[in-house]
């Protein structure tokens, strides 16, 4: 096991303490100029790097049987785009009643399902990694058609109802649909190409064997590396700000411990096993931050506290869900006794846990 596999928390602070530095010194503005069609360029190679070994890794011929598992589907579709979204709803309106650009800002988050980092937690708690690509793809098809009217239903029809004030907003489908395209299509066809040209080439064993071990190693780098570019481009707005940044923090660490014990509870109820709940977990719990931040800059600008709304999510989102990932395999043989895709060498309610690693994974 790395050294980097061994201590992942300690990096990840690390990563975001540098970034919070750097925030303070010309590289944060050289790096915020360096956009194409409104994407950041440094946050996306971290993205596409992050991204590509999870993927490369996926059997894609698995995804017609994980489709056709009703059980899952349904579980996954009710958490992300029923229970998901009403609960940052109710937690905006709960902690954030006085500050309606916070507010709307947090709700626009909750609609923004995570279609990028979830492989990352996901692998290393060793969820069903087949499982966790198609649900993303699922929730990448969905956003684009349901963002928009999400939007409206949550900023102006249920206030409206409820005898609350509205927000009017506007979401460009085409920015959603370059998201999706960039974070998602981009890795996807290069981790699906890298499969099928490598094991008709070289056969699967090498594939496996020796490629896959080769290229595993840049998720984690992308991962940090990314965590630096994303704390140094948006790290000002949290000391500019820090009740306002202290105020949307607590009703992001409600709901991203809220669903994935919500997910977690529902796909044991349905009799998924350890793998599948787990990618079930994190698909729920994950939010597509750099979606939430476009739509909330573009729509209300940069200074505004919808953006700052935004920003705060992955700040909060990426130290939760590191813990999140120690906390699943802890309770993985205390929820699934006996499974079969507990991660190799699950701990028993008594003994130490093991540090995660980005290349274990057992296959149902």
């Amino acid at each position: 096991m790395s050294l980097i596999d061994r201590l992942l928390p300690v990096w990840i602070i690390l990563a975001m303490a540098a970034g919070l530095l750097l925030s303070h010194t010309g590289l944060a503005d050289v790096l915020g100029a360096t956009e194409i069609a409104g994407v950041s360029l440094p946050v996306a190679v971290g993205l596409l790097v992050m991204m590509y070994p999870p993927l490369a890794k996926v059997r894609y011929d698995t995804a017609g049987r994980i489709t056709a598992d009703r059980r899952l589907m349904a579980v996954s579709l009710t958490l992300n785009w029923i229970l998901g979204p009403a609960l940052m709803f109710a937690l905006a309106w709960l902690f954030l009643p006085d500050q309606p650009e916070l507010r709307t800002g947090l709700i626009i988050v909750g609609l923004a399902r995570c279609i990028a980092m979830v492989l990352i937690w996901s692998e290393l708690a060793c969820g069903d990694r087949e499982t966790t690509a198609v649900l993303v793809a699922v929730n990448s098809v969905f956003q684009v058609l349901m963002f928009g009217v999400l939007g409206w239903f949550y900023l102006q029809i249920l206030p409206s109802w409820l005898g609350l004030s509205t927000t009017s907003a506007e979401f460009s489908f085409l920015a959603i649909a370059g998201s999706v395209l960039v974070f998602l299509g981009i890795p996807l066809v290069a981790g699906a190409a890298s499969r099928l040209l490598g094991e008709r080439l070289r056969g699967h064993r090498w594939y496996e064997e020796v490629f896959l071990p080769r290229v595993s190693p840049l998720a984690l780098i992308g991962l940090l590396y990314t965590i630096v570019i994303l704390f140094t481009l948006q790290g000002h707005q949290v000391t500019d700000d820090p009740w306002s940044v202290a105020r949307v923090a607590l009703p992001l660490v409600v709901y991203f411990a809220v669903m994935p014990a919500l997910a977690l509870t529902l796909s044991r109820a349905v009799g998924l096993g350890y793998a599948r709940s787990t990618s079930v977990a994190f698909t729920a719990a994950g939010n597509n931050f750099e979606l939430a931040i476009a739509v909330a800059v573009g729509t209300f600008g940069a200074d505004s506290g919808q953006a700052l709304a935004g920003t705060v999510g992955p700040l909060i989102e990426v130290p939760v869900l590191v813990g999140l990932v120690y906390v699943i395999r802890r309770l993985g043989p205390l929820l699934f006794p006996g499974d079969s895709t507990l991660p190799p060498g699950a701990a028993s309610s008594s003994d130490p846990v093991p540090s995660p690693t980005i290349t274990e994974h057992t296959i149902p």
